[in-house]
C-alpha cells in the first residue's frame, strides 16, 4: 500500500486545495452545525484527513482539545499558517496517518473523518483502528463520498484514467449499504445517516457512529 504515493499527490495539491471553494457552502454548514452539537466542551477529538484545517479551525474552540491530523506534510504547514493568523486554543495540527497515531494518544471522545473514508487503501483496517482510539462509547463522525452510488463512469473509468496521469489520487469505490456494513462489522452501531445536500441528491452520507 503506497501511501508515500499517497502523501506526495496531495503535497502537489495543497497549495490548489488550499484556494478551491466549498461546492455546497450551505450543506456544509450544517454538517459543522450537526457535528458541534454532538461534540462535548471538555472533549478530546481527533480529526483524520483534516487537510488545510478549515473545519479543525472552526470546531476546535468547542472542545478541550483537538488533534488535527493529515498524511500530507505541505496540507498541514498550510493549516499551521492559518491557525498561526487565528489562534484557537487547544488545537494541534500533526502530520499522522491512523496507522501511525500512537496508540498511547488513544481515548478519544470522538474521532472526525470528513471526505477521508474513500482515499483510505484498506477500509477496514482504518475502521478497527479509528474504534481502537475511541474512548468508550466515543464517536467516529464522518462525511463521505460513495462513489459507487455515483454515475459508474466516474468510478470506473474516470478516476482510473485520472490516477494514471496523475490527476486524481487513490479512491476506493463503495456504496452507502457497502460502507455502513463495514462500519457496522468494525464495532460500531450507526446512529445517523443523513444528507446534508442542498436542493440535490448527495452521495455523501453524514453517519454518526457509537464505538460498541
Amino acid at each position: 500500500m503506497n501511501t508515500e504515493k499517497d502523501a506526495r499527490f496531495w503535497d502537489r495539491a495543497s497549495r490548489k486545495y488550499a484556494k478551491g471553494a466549498i461546492a455546497d457552502h450551505a450543506g456544509y454548514e450544517r454538517s459543522l452545525d450537526r457535528t458541534r452539537a454532538l461534540l462535548e466542551p471538555e472533549g478530546r477529538v481527533l480529526e483524520l484527513g483534516c487537510g488545510t484545517g478549515t473545519t479543525a479551525l472552526r470546531l476546535a474552540g468547542d472542545v478541550k482539545s483537538y488533534l488535527a491530523t493529515d498524511i500530507s506534510a505541505e496540507m498541514i504547514a498550510i493549516a499551521n499558517e492559518k491557525c498561526a493568523a487565528n489562534p484557537v486554543s487547544g488545537l494541534v495540527f500533526h502530520i499522522a496517518t491512523v496507522e501511525t497515531v500512537v496508540p498511547d494518544m488513544a481515548g478519544f471522545d470522538a474521532i472526525l473523518g470528513f471526505n477521508y473514508l474513500h482515499l483510505v487503501r484498506d477500509l477496514p483496517d482504518a475502521l478497527r483502528r479509528i474504534r481502537a482510539l475511541l474512548a468508550a462509547d466515543g464517536l467516529f463522525i464522518s462525511k463521505t463520498p460513495c462513489v459507487g452510488d455515483m454515475n459508474p463512469l466516474i468510478g470506473f473509468a474516470l478516476l482510473p484514467a485520472m490516477r494514471m496521469v496523475g490527476k486524481a489520487p487513490y479512491a476506493n469505490v463503495f456504496a452507502a449499504a457497502e460502507l455502513n456494513r463495514h462500519i457496522r462489522d468494525a464495532g460500531f452501531d450507526i446512529l445517523v445517516s443523513e444528507s446534508h445536500a442542498t436542493g440535490r441528491r448527495d452521495a455523501r452520507p453524514y453517519i454518526v457512529a457509537r464505538k460498541r
